[in-house]
């Protein structure tokens, strides 16, 4: 087993920058830090709970702003939170010569939310080596998102694609 070579990326390295914050505020921290930069993440109000270059796991609650006209998480939140785990950990792996895109998105939706929602979208090693190796390429990122019951109301696939900064 041959360890993984060291990377970092512009993304990753003002990320570190926030692992001085206390931890009870990180997530805060973490969460205005990337919602300032996207800024429909930050106006839903999407929690960034953990980011890695292997995982991204990005809550958000079910309160007014976000829900549909049945009380739960809307549909487009739902969305939104499955794009915003992928393409962060993505984001974790592209150098910075690259920029990653969403190339296409595919959300079925299986039953009622119940309360606030969580998304985790993981890259394993070959992934990682691919998007970092690679010019330009594409992937489906896997990605599961769940309710506060722990059900999946919705099943995603999203395709995410890097090329070349013009």
């Amino acid at each position: 087993m041959s360890a993984e070579a060291p990377f970092s990326n512009r993304l990753g390295r003002s990320l570190a920058l926030l692992e001085r914050v206390p931890a009870p505020l990180r997530t805060r921290a973490r969460s205005l830090a990337i919602g300032r930069v996207v800024k429909f993440v930050g106006t839903a109000g999407l929690r960034v709970e953990e980011l890695t270059p292997e995982r991204a796991s990005i809550a958000v609650k079910n309160r007014a702003a976000v829900q549909n006209h049945i009380g739960g998480v809307h549909a487009a939140a739902m969305t939104l939170l499955a794009e915003t785990a992928t393409g962060l950990v993505v984001g974790m792996n592209v150098p910075d010569d690259r920029v990653p895109v969403i190339k296409w998105l595919r959300v079925d939706f299986k039953r009622r939310s119940k309360g606030g929602m969580r998304a985790v979208a993981t890259l394993g090693g070959a992934e990682r080596a691919l998007i970092r190796s690679t010019e330009r390429g594409e992937l489906v990122v896997p990605c599961t998102v769940t309710d506060d019951s722990g059900a999946a109301p919705i099943e995603v696939q999203m395709c995410w694609a890097w090329t070349p900064k013009r």
